[in-house]
């Protein structure tokens, strides 16, 4: 299967990529290998998204919590974000893929910021697949700085507290111009959030996968894609016509 009908295929994916580690421990290598596989597969699914039709990927890169791990291990996570956008950002322009980097981009040091700024600013009119990069991201700390953001409008006279719901809340997001994903995958068998995209969340069908992000390849995407296809969305209404008829 190449490419799922425009009916079925998500709009918006979101992956929790997960399993990095274990991966490399599960064969007695240092973790930093499965870091750098791992980006083996970034470039997999966005290739397999983008034949399927989704119009936007985002990808869990670096959450505001992952700080607190050892220090070279940050270094090198950091030294293979610089890689990828060195080598890839190119190739990824060439494709018409627009890059969105989501996330606190405030107090992140030199060699990393205008890296980020850059590859949002090279592929700004591209009209292909959105691959939206969470870097430095954490969803309660989003949603703060959205409050933040409103409550400042407040002070200043400039927005009325009445006029804030869940529309305004959501355009002072770091998503804003975004859907909200339809689907979101973690890989590893975990089944848990981890403060990703927590606003956004609120309808998306969820999916939990044994495969470590190493792993996921071409084929285990479409599998997932196609077992989105067979779940029936409702956002709290009433199941379709058609099904209620036989009997439910």
């Amino acid at each position: 299967m190449n490419q799922l009908s425009p009916s079925t295929a998500p709009a918006h994916v979101a992956i929790i990529m997960d399993g990095n580690g274990r991966w490399a421990n599960a064969r007695g290598l240092p973790r930093a290998m499965g870091h750098r596989k791992g980006v083996e597969a970034v470039r997999e699914a966005v290739r397999t998204a983008a034949e399927c039709g989704v119009r936007y990927l985002t990808l869990f890169a670096f959450s505001s919590e992952n700080w607190s791990r050892p220090e070279s291990e940050i270094s090198d996570l950091m030294g293979l974000l610089k890689t990828f956008i060195r080598r890839d950002l190119a190739v990824l322009h060439r494709e018409n893929v627009r890059i969105r980097v989501i996330g606190d981009k405030a107090n992140l040091s030199s060699d990393i910021l205008p890296l980020l700024l850059e590859a949002e600013d090279t592929t700004r009119a591209n009209t292909g697949i959105t691959l939206v990069i969470a870097f430095n991201y954490g969803s309660r700390d989003e949603i703060a700085r959205a409050v933040r953001r409103l409550a400042a409008e407040v002070a200043a006279g400039r927005l009325d507290p009445a006029e804030i719901g869940p529309e305004r809340i959501g355009a002072s997001l770091d998503t804003s111009g975004i859907p909200d994903p339809d689907l979101i995958i973690r890989t590893s068998g975990e089944e848990r959030l981890s403060n990703f995209l927590l606003w956004q969340a609120a309808y998306a069908e969820l999916m939990f996968i044994p495969e470590f992000w190493p792993d996921f390849s071409r084929d285990t995407f479409v599998a997932a894609l196609s077992r989105y296809a067979m779940r029936e969305r409702r956002f709290g209404g009433l199941q379709a016509a058609k099904t209620l008829a036989v009997g439910s």
